[in-house]
């Protein structure tokens, strides 16, 4: 089976990036082979130039709308040949261009326990700052197909953990960030091993 061609998407630092690139063709049979961020100043783009993979910085100021960004970062993605798009960190909501042609090859990485404190202005720390305003008592992360809407694709998988009472929104930060570094590469595994199907919304799991 030849290797899985994996692009990841991402806007900030790329800790979610470097715990795939630390696992690729070990853990699981796919090969970054692209970067590509809407941040110049990424970190995550130099993590990728650091370990010999192609890094591309695309600015939304040239493209009218969201559509018509999507559509030249589709154009990039089929030039190279990519099999699977990760959202790692990337703080955009990607339009139907993209995700009607990669339907179920797009996967993203989010900081709760979707359903709970997904979509339009959850991201980042504000997912955390909202789950401990609410006084739950768990939280943790989930890695989900992306469909047209915003948080709302099948889950491929969870985890979980307690909430500390003395946590800060910047501690349990740092503690789910564990566990999204756990369960991302365990995704794309699966993704590579073909071991995913979709009915009706919800992803079933091969043995």
């Amino acid at each position: 089976m030849s290797s899985i061609k994996i692009a990841v998407l991402v806007s900030g630092s790329g800790s979610n990036l470097q715990s795939l690139i630390d696992k690729q063709g070990k853990d699981f049979n796919g090969e970054i082979s692209l970067v590509i961020s809407n941040i110049k100043d990424a970190y995550a783009l130099e993590r990728a130039r650091n370990h010999g993979i192609k890094a591309q910085y695309i600015s939304r100021k040239y493209y009218t709308n969201p559509r018509e960004f999507d559509q030249r970062l589709l154009e990039i993605l089929l030039e190279n040949e990519i099999d699977l798009v990760v959202l790692a960190g990337y703080l955009k909501i990607i339009t139907d261009v993209l995700v009607d042609r990669f339907e179920n090859r797009i996967i993203n990485i989010h900081p709760s326990l979707l359903p709970s404190f997904g979509g339009k202005g959850y991201y980042g720390i504000k997912v955390h700052e909202a789950v401990l305003e609410r006084g739950c008592k768990v939280s943790g992360a989930t890695v989900h197909f992306v469909d047209n809407g915003a948080d709302t694709g099948p889950i491929i998988c969870q985890e979980s953990l307690n909430i500390d009472q003395k946590w800060d929104a910047n501690e349990l930060q740092k503690q789910v960030l564990k566990i999204e570094h756990e369960i991302l590469p365990k995704a794309v595994k699966l993704f590579c091993e073909d071991r995913l199907v979709v009915e009706n919304n919800r992803v079933y799991i091969k043995e």
